[in-house]
């Protein structure tokens, strides 16, 4: 890894990949060249600067050092990009003060954390990758950048990328789950639902892959921790999604906050330079995270701002967020010789080329119409959209005794828990502009399911959290008022059905929310103990932003219905799916731990010399205390029906290196009623030159069957699914035996093998 990381430091730090980015004959191309060769340096470095606004764009600037610094750095050119001036007016009012005063009138880009949703809300990122379902991915996002685009906005910070094992860090939320194969297919659809076909359509915007590499391996789950990872899990798990984004086009990138052996990965040439901006032949720009140069001076590699600068920016660095260090140093690094202003030129031409295609230079002011501001968002089409994404986005985790779906001729139905009516959590983190406490509830979802017909019971029970819930503040846990216990063992002693809703508050995910406790919270699993002493027909309806531990109600509960922070149309779509309008079909992107102490725990893990033993043995590789199995395995969830898998098939036994073998499969509907199922391809590679891991995903397809109906699914394993990547980042395809693995999710499957000669 050091070999990895540490190489190019001791070249001419990626020079090379500054000089094939101009001179084109597109033009594009022209337009960029002759733009960047009427700039002054001062004027290149100011497209390099994003600031966040100061104040309300809509009025008069207030009169303090800060904010009269920003209006100047405006009018002056001084800075290219504004993060968090969203509407159509104010980034009209801030796009005014550079175009008409600025020496050249180079257009700001504006940028928002849109992450699932703008004002209508989508489930996290996380709960979408449960549907395992791309396409609804792309749907989301581009109802996403149209709203947001509607909104004032050209670029959104997403989609998140990392690979996450480990539950406890409150990011697992924006991203697609623990496995880079799943997640290599939402970044594509996620890019490719933000951007359209054209960044220049007034409905997309440019997207952004982040966290460019590592953050998910934080150590202990705790957000910014250093990242110690080896060459052949970075090239592996890492870096894929990331690839694969590029591949989609991905306007930009962003960089982590993480070291990675040491080494802040905004100032890493190797993944910015040689890899990005080299090998993958990426022509956008990359922009730092909050602060993230800066915060190379906390890290220890930069004695102040101005070292902090000079190795961002040859660390491959293009955009400055909020840090300040490259207006304020790098024209002295590149007058002293320290910088080339290569470096700067290859920056601002990737900026330029992004404001280019966004066709701002064409009408820096076609985001920033209010008229159809006014009717684009949260309409009825999109929240619609939003309620077909939840419900194929829920995992049926339990459903003892066919409990769900909830039989229509029952005549009560008690909707209990701190979550029931809660109208806010639904939508999230990262919630853009949602308006709070704009959510469907579960009981009003369920009371409109119900109609007359059947009786609704609700009670609190408890409280989820006391103080207040804001993305800022550190939430409390109500842990000793009980008053509310009666009334909810009332409600479901006189009902047929109780709807437990529990789960966690939607601020406790997301960044800054990592937890060493993933248990739920409170009293939740004291009000579940209570209300299942009279009454065991208990559904439980979970909301969570991560897998969390749930032991006792895995062995008590009739049913659980795992539905995320499920966004505007939550309830709408909760009832969809518990009175049967709506089969789940949903499948768990994370594997979910027994206990706190498994974690990390992920599905493709390495054999280990000691795999298993037995009862007179204890020297293998084991827990005391529990089983080495997760409560829920990666890719696992159930339906109203019920699936069956035979005729695992290959077209041949033994293929040549960069051959292919078509694997084919018959999967039946054995069940009563029409159901979607998630057919999941895994392999094993027995024998390589490195351990590789007990099986990987390497394909996956939807299908949908009527009751007792039958269909061959096919899939096709080549190079690209046959290879991996050694430690120095070479890839290879090793001959020997192949196990192929065929089933509903990673831990129950049919296999078959065959060979690479």
């Amino acid at each position: 890894m050091k070999h990895i990381l540490g190489v190019l430091i001791m070249m001419t730090l990626g020079l090379t990949a500054c000089t094939n980015n101009g001179g084109g004959d597109s033009e594009e191309d022209r337009f960029v060249e002759d733009l960047l060769g009427k700039m002054t340096l001062e004027e290149k470095i100011g497209q390099m600067n994003q600031r966040t606004g100061q104040w309300e764009m809509t009025g008069p600037a207030p009169k303090t050092d800060g904010s009269q610094q920003l209006l100047d750095d405006l009018k002056q050119g001084r800075v290219g990009s504004m993060l968090n001036v969203v509407g159509a007016e104010a980034t009209r009012k801030a796009q005014q003060l550079v175009v008409e005063n600025s020496r050249l009138g180079i257009p700001l880009i504006f940028g928002y954390d849109v992450v699932h949703g703008h004002q209508t809300m989508f489930p996290i990122p996380l709960g979408e990758a449960a549907s395992w379902d791309p396409e609804l991915a792309r749907l989301s996002a581009s109802v996403a950048a149209k709203e947001a685009a509607a909104n004032g906005l050209q670029w959104t910070f997403a989609p998140m990328v990392d690979v996450g094992r480990d539950a406890r860090w409150g990011r697992v939320m924006e991203g697609a789950g623990e496995d880079t194969y799943l997640g290599s297919a939402f970044a594509i659809a996620r890019v490719q639902g933000f951007q359209g076909d054209d960044l220049s359509n007034e409905n997309t915007i440019a997207a952004c892959a982040k966290h460019f590499a590592g953050y998910a391996f934080s150590e202990s789950g705790r957000d910014y921790n250093a990242v110690e990872i080896g060459g052949e899990s970075l090239h592996n798990v890492v870096i894929p999604p990331f690839k694969a984004a590029s591949d989609a086009g991905v306007a930009t990138f962003m960089n982590s906050f993480n070291t990675i052996d040491g080494l802040p990965a905004t100032a890493s040439s190797y993944l910015q330079r040689t890899l990005l901006k080299g090998q993958w032949e990426f022509d956008g720009f990359v922009v730092s995270d909050w602060n993230s140069i800066g915060e190379m001076i906390q890290h220890g590699v930069a004695a102040d701002l101005k070292e902090a600068a000079l190795r961002a920016i040859k660390g491959g660095s293009d955009m400055d967020m909020e840090a300040d260090a490259y207006l304020s140093h790098l024209k002295e690094l590149v007058e002293s010789g320290e910088v080339d202003e290569r470096y700067v030129d290859d920056a601002v031409r990737r900026i330029l080329r992004i404001k280019y295609r966004l066709g701002l230079f064409d009408d820096p002011y076609k985001y920033c119409n209010e008229d159809r501001e006014k009717n684009s968002l949260l309409t009825a089409e999109n929240k619609e959209a939003a309620r077909k994404v939840a419900s194929e986005s829920m995992v049926l985790l339990k459903n003892e005794n066919n409990i769900l779906p909830i039989n229509k001729d029952i005549k009560s139905i008690a909707v209990v828990g701190p979550l029931a009516d809660d109208k806010d959590s639904p939508l999230g983190n990262w919630r853009a502009k949602a308006i709070s406490n704009s959510a469907v509830s579960l009981l009003e979802g369920v009371t409109t399911a119900c109609g007359n017909d059947i009786k609704v019971n609700y009670a609190k029970g408890c409280d989820l959290v006391t103080g207040e819930r804001t993305f800022s503040n550190i939430l409390t846990f109500n842990s000793d008022d009980r008053s509310g216990f009666k009334e909810a063992v009332k409600a479901a002693k006189k009902s047929d059905v109780v709807l437990l809703a529990i789960g966690e508050d939607a601020y406790q995910s997301g960044e800054g929310r990592s937890q060493t406790d993933i248990t739920l919270s409170g009293l939740q699993v004291e009000l579940f103990d209570e209300i299942y002493k009279v009454n065991k027909n208990i559904v439980v309806v979970l909301m969570t932003g991560r897998p969390v531990v749930i032991p006792e109600l895995a062995e008590k509960a009739a049913a659980i219905l795992e539905t995320w922070h499920a966004g505007s149309e939550a309830g709408n779509a909760m009832a969809d799916v518990l009175f049967g309008k709506v089969n789940p079909s949903g499948k768990l992107p994370m594997t979910f731990p027994r206990s706190v102490g498994q974690i990390p725990i992920y599905y493709n893990y390495k054999n280990t010399g000691r795999p298993s033993g037995n009862e007179m043995d204890n020297l293998w590789s084991r827990y005391t205390d529990s089983p080495n199995t997760p409560q829920y395995p990666f890719g696992y969830g159930l339906s109203y029906t019920s699936f069956t898998y035979s005729n695992l098939n290959l077209d041949k036994t033994e293929i040549q290196p960069g051959g292919d073998v078509k694997v084919s499969v018959t999967v039946t509907n054995t069940g009563d009623v029409k159901g979607k199922e998630i057919v999941q391809l895994y392999i094993r590679d027995e024998v390589a030159a490195y351990a590789r891991p007990v099986k990987e995903l390497k394909g996956f397809n939807k299908i949908e069957l009527d009751a007792g109906e039958s269909k061959e699914v096919t899939f096709t394993l080549g190079k690209d699914e046959l290879g991996y990547f050694h430690p120095n980042g070479t890839y290879v395809i090793e001959k020997g035996s192949f196990k192929v693995m065929v089933g509903s999710n990673s831990a129950e499957t049919i296999e078959t093998s065959f060979v690479i000669k």
